[in-house]
């Protein structure tokens, strides 16, 4: 079938709107029409060179839809469900699935980075040369072929744009107070960057019963939003935002710390601003080959933890229904993190906004 897509070619250039050639599903694949994809950071570090991948690649990893059709031996959809996907597919079998970290399967994680599916081979084409994959489902287009793994079913009271943010954004950041942190009832939490992971990990610290949240952010307007998601206070980022941490935590830093940018010297900044005891939570993706420099005797003396959290520690066939019910109990915000809604022909005007800092979470609407 011919479809629309957004095509990532080399760096430093626009993404191309392209009409591409889509193979059916084949063993274990479902054909997902997609509704919404959001606009994250993640798709433009293949713009920037900081993430390396094969080219021309479809991007897009957040994304929801309604199943359209299944290949042989899919199970567990049928068409017409509606489905949120996810760029961490697990196979339920691995050392880390059966320890409960699924985000972390070593099955995919070769064909994911080669843009392929399971079997080797792309199901996009143009002229007859294979097009890839980002993360197992390029979303950036009308409609997408992704391993079932990559599924999760969705209430149809859901809305598909809600469902999109809850593939990624939402997970990530909601997850890392709730998973990788667990942040405990009455903590102070300070969040570095407030775009949609770092708004995501304030929910969560709020859920979670953080008695101060700070929101730090060099864009003002992105601190305003914060506030409307539960920071009790914000600080404009630059030199003097450690100073203005301790400040609010009785000079000591705050005792969760999460970085969600993916800035090395942010990194950095955010070890400082966490307490003696205290834990730092790395959520943003830094580019691939850098470094970033964490003293370990500071760390040794002062008993600092540092953890990773990649996609927020989360198992999504658990936690994706369960950030629903939350979305549909109230208690979780997702329709306020969209700020503008986007068509696929727009796409680059939506990464354009999301660089200058003026919303909190971009979506492509199809």
């Amino acid at each position: 079938m011919k479809i629309q897509a957004a095509v990532f070619r080399q760096v430093g250039q626009p993404f191309s709107l392209e009409t591409l050639d889509l193979e059916p599903p084949r063993a274990g694949e479902v054909l997902v029409k997609v509704a919404a994809a959001g606009v994250c950071h993640s798709d433009w570090h293949l713009m920037t060179g900081a993430t390396k991948h094969a080219t021309p690649v479809v991007p897009g990893h957040e994304g929801a839809g309604v199943v359209e059709a299944v290949g042989p031996g899919v199970t567990q959809f049928k068409p017409g469900d509606h489905v949120a996907l996810s760029w961490a597919p697990s196979c339920g079998r691995c050392f880390y699935c059966l320890n409960d970290r699924p985000s972390l399967c070593e099955t995919y994680v070769g064909p994911i980075w080669d843009g392929v599916m399971m079997d080797g081979t792309t199901r996009l084409f143009k002229a007859g040369q294979p097009v890839y994959h980002f993360s197992a489902l390029a979303c950036f287009a009308d409609h997408a072929v992704v391993p079932q793994e990559c599924c999760v079913p969705m209430p149809k009271e859901i809305p598909l744009t809600v469902a999109a943010l809850i593939g990624c954004a939402v997970t990530t950041g909601v997850g890392a107070a709730l998973n990788t942190a667990r942040v405990k009832p009455g903590a102070s939490v300070a969040v570095y960057g407030a775009g949609g992971v770092g708004l995501s990990v304030i929910m969560g610290a709020k859920l979670a019963g953080a008695s101060r949240i700070i929101a730090i952010d060099k864009a003002a307007g992105k601190l305003e939003i914060a506030q409307g998601f539960g920071a009790t206070d914000v600080i404009l980022a630059g030199p003097e935002a450690v100073s203005a941490v301790k400040g609010l935590t009785g000079g000591r830093g705050a005792d969760y710390v999460f970085e969600a940018i993916g800035i090395p010297a942010v990194q950095e900044q955010a070890l400082d601003a966490t307490r003696k005891g205290g834990t730092l939570v790395l959520v943003g993706i830094s580019p691939m080959g850098s470094g970033t420099n964490l003293p370990g005797a500071i760390i040794a003396r002062q008993e600092k933890t540092i953890t990773g959290s990649y996609y927020g520690t989360a198992n999504p066939a658990r936690d994706f229904p369960l950030i629903a019910e939350l979305y549909q109990r109230g208690q979780l915000d997702l329709e306020r993190l969209i700020s503008r809604r986007y068509p696929l022909s727009e796409i680059n005007e939506a990464y354009a906004a999301m660089l200058s800092g003026e919303t909190a979470r971009g979506v492509i609407v199809f």
